[in-house]
């Protein structure tokens, strides 16, 4: 790879400079014109011409990650359901160069200058995320600058919480996020809980169903100044107008988290929760589909009349920019801004609509699929894009399950469940619908994906029983390395589901520009690559 490199570095014209006193100083400086002579933007061509080369010439090892990344994504099943797959028109829009400025401050008030398109650009963001979900502007505001959903959820508690101030929110082996407070008996994992008292909610382990009354009970002693409405692994819907009650009873605020839903309420196939909400928060990416970055959604004008019949306006707005930028951030990345206005235009059309039903759809069969399987799952079911399958009953963890998926090619996640107290080693498999209904999977192609989940569960029983006792996952692994049998079945069931998943369309590139297309062993090719680049 060096020598390639050295090689297209030998074929750029040589600069016309001479060195003085260590330093290449260009020859024949003077210029009857006032600008740089012939010899002069020859010597500097050399330092632009690399600057326009592709990536193949640059860094093909790069290049090729990349094409062994689409065959993964083509060959493959992708049941993450925080991922999707970006539209071509996004990723182009995110590759551009409205990455190349600085533009810190807020449209018509930075600190920059030659930034009017990126000015243009975050206001059309702004504007299509509130026609995105149906909102008056008069009534809602909305941040686009924050970078992730976890900075958005933190810079909206640093906004409107004083330190050590209190939060309630889901427990994260109950199905919450990290980015909500999370902390154990000994150790407080999140820093949300460092800056912030935080208290957590949990479900009703009998129903997998949140508990609403435990919820009240505990904000009655609690007494929050804000409440999330907002998960990452719960598989029902909130019941908003109760949560809202509590808060009100506490004058609490109350924050719905929707990034993994906000497609969904978008396409207005499942309740929004911008009635009730003060603030929502959301990532671009997930079940929406745009690129990687987050949005802060406010409420503006009038909260209450107070006692003397005076108008009392919300005042989240300058909090929340202001704690943004200069508070937090430096410049938004501009080409992340771009990304959302093409994908927030596309979650208005009548095929986006279609498309979120569809994924609601799939979920339900291939829930129902599941269950039809003998497989428990957190809830019984689900209302919305995930499952969360119980493995406590099946005698082995959402870990080693993780380990054969991968192994024949579906990528899925381990996640907690109640009762869990390691997130190392936990309980559960969390999967999604999003991605595959990206590429046109319907109902019927879910019953066949919950057939390959079986047949994998299957074969990571087989192996747990030949492991030796007391075994950690690196024994599972070397146990299945060192039995030929398991490893032909795990190559048989990676083939089939290779062979099924290739049958469908990728999204945001073509089959015909792959590098490797037609070529079933792509996880050859990945550890040849890796061991050629050390």
């Amino acid at each position: 790879m060096a020598m390639l490199l050295r090689r297209v570095a030998v074929g750029i014209t040589k600069p016309n400079v001479s060195p003085v006193n260590g330093r290449f100083l260009l020859r024949n400086t003077a210029s009857s014109t006032g600008g740089s002579t012939a010899e002069e933007r020859e010597a500097r061509a050399t330092w632009i011409k690399p600057l326009n080369l592709p990536i193949e010439v640059v860094a093909p090892e790069v290049a090729e990650i990349i094409e062994l990344e689409k065959a993964r994504q083509f060959q493959g099943l992708e049941l993450i359901p925080s991922e999707n797959f970006c539209a071509r028109a996004v990723m182009e829009a995110v590759g551009s160069i409205m990455t190349n400025s600085y533009s810190e401050g807020y449209p018509g008030a930075r600190y920059y200058g030659g930034i009017e398109y990126a000015d243009m650009i975050e206001n059309l963001c702004k504007e299509r995320a509130l026609e995105a979900f149906r909102l008056d502007p008069a009534k809602w505001g909305v941040n686009v600058q924050t970078f992730t959903g976890s900075i958005a959820n933190f810079l909206t508690y640093t906004a409107l919480l004083k330190p050590h101030e209190r939060i309630m929110s889901l427990d994260l082996p109950h199905g919450g996020h990290l980015s909500h407070g999370y902390q154990t008996a000994t150790k407080k994992i999140s820093l949300v809980s460092v800056f912030f008292e935080t208290m957590p909610y949990r479900l009703d382990e009998s129903t997998g169903y949140i508990d609403y009354d435990g919820m009240e009970r505990s904000a009655s002693l609690f007494r929050p100044k804000l409440i999330v409405a907002g998960a990452t692994a719960y598989s029902r819907l909130y019941d908003y107008a109760r949560i809202r009650k509590i808060c009100d009873k506490h004058k609490a605020i109350m924050m719905a988290d929707m990034a993994h839903l906000a497609g969904l309420v978008a396409a207005d196939v499942i309740p929004s929760r911008f009635e009730y909400a003060d603030i929502v928060t959301t990532t671009t990416n997930k079940s929406l589909g745009g690129p990687r970055g987050a949005l802060i959604f406010y409420r503006k004008g009038v909260k209450e009349i107070n006692k003397k019949g005076e108008e009392v306006l919300y005042d989240y707005k300058d909090k929340i920019n202001g704690t943004v930028f200069p508070g937090f951030q430096g410049s938004p990345h501009n080409h992340k801004i771009a990304g959302p206005v093409i994908a927030l235009k596309q979650a208005t059309t009548p095929e986006y609509k279609a498309y979120q039903q569809q994924v609601l759809n799939n979920s339900s069969r291939f829930a129902q699929c599941l269950i039809e399987k003998g497989y428990e799952l957190v809830s019984g079911g689900t209302d919305n894009h995930l499952v969360l399958v119980n493995l406590k009953n099946e005698g082995i963890d959402g870990s080693r399950v993780e380990k054969v998926l991968d192994w024949v090619h579906i990528a899925a996640n381990k996640n907690t469940v109640p009762g869990d107290v390691s997130a190392i080693s936990p309980s559960g498999i969390r999967m999604g619908t999003p991605a595959l209904t990206s590429r046109g999977f319907l109902e019927a192609d879910f019953v066949k994906v919950a057939e390959f989940y079986d047949e994998a569960t299957k074969l990571a029983l087989k192996i747990k029983a030949a492991e030796p006792k007391g075994a950690k996952l690196k024994d599972f692994e070397a146990t299945m390395q060192l039995n030929k049998e398991f490893q032909s079945e795990i190559s048989k069931l990676r083939r089939e589901v290779e062979e099924f998943s290739k049958q469908f369309p990728t999204v945001g590139f073509e089959k015909e520009t792959m590098k490797y297309r037609l070529k079933n062993r792509v996880l050859r090719h990945m550890q040849s690559f890796a061991a050629e680049s050390g």
